[in-house]
């Protein structure tokens, strides 16, 4: 039986606040020199067409509005037919996919509000002071900023649409007879463990997930059933027959 459709989350690689444990939501920051590399190189072991991620197989790409995400896109070198909507011209890699790109705020990061900035051991400190008990973002979400059941919406309305646009016409189906299968999310890293426990339907509160910045994530269907959502822990290579 064919593999069924999967959807990668891929989180941006290493930025000094990311390094540092400060909590990045839309401040904009660059990736390290070392974080480049890892994404680079992540794209050379993780993109193929005897790899991980296939890019013949793509039907969409969605990237983060945040130029961290955006610049990790460029370094998988995924090899999209068209130009990436932030840069002025097209990439200078071989065409590997006819998957469209398109930048969304259903996958920003958390906005952190007060938080922007702060790392959890600072938030704790500053909720003590105040008087504010304990903090679980997953619970609490962050004031002046969005609550779980924000986040909740906008990641459920795109799991929705990833679903009805693409995995619901491959579903059950070979490669060939429906080729653009897969998706790639490029994120930040609460947004996508998020996006996991949604994809499980999971509440928040569950989330017992690591992301690593530039690491990679994969998620499809038990039994090559569109109402079995799983969580893949151990993806193996794919290999069109």
């Amino acid at each position: 039986m064919a593999p069924a459709p999967r959807v990668f989350l891929v989180r941006h690689g290493e930025t000094e606040w990311s390094k540092s444990g400060r909590h990045t939501g839309s401040s904009e920051l660059s990736l390290t020199a070392d974080g480049e590399k890892r994404v680079a190189a992540t794209g050379k072991a993780l993109v193929g067409d005897d790899r991980l991620i296939v890019p013949k197989n793509l039907a969409q790409v969605y990237v983060s509005p945040r130029r961290r995400a955006q610049r990790t896109l460029e370094l998988l070198e995924i090899g999209c037919k068209e130009r990436l909507p932030w840069l002025q011209e097209r990439q200078a890699t071989p065409i590997r996919t006819e998957a469209d790109v398109e930048v969304t705020e259903a996958i920003r990061e958390w906005d952190y509000g007060d938080y922007e900035g702060l790392k959890s051991a600072e938030i704790r400190e500053q909720r003590a002071k105040n008087g504010e008990g304990s903090w679980d973002i997953w619970r609490d979400g962050c004031p002046g900023g969005e609550s779980p059941e924000q986040v909740i919406e906008r990641l459920d309305a795109l799991i929705a649409e990833i679903r009805e646009k693409y995995h619901s016409k491959a579903i059950g189906k070979s490669p060939h007879e429906a080729p653009r299968r897969d998706v790639v999310l490029v994120a930040h890293g609460h947004i996508l463990r998020a996006f996991a426990m949604r994809w499980v339907g999971k509440p928040l509160t569950e989330t017992a997930f690591i992301l690593e910045a530039g690491g990679v994530g994969t998620l499809s269907y038990e039994h090559n059933n569109i109402d079995e959502p799983a969580i893949i822990l151990g993806g193996a290579f794919v290999v069109n027959e």
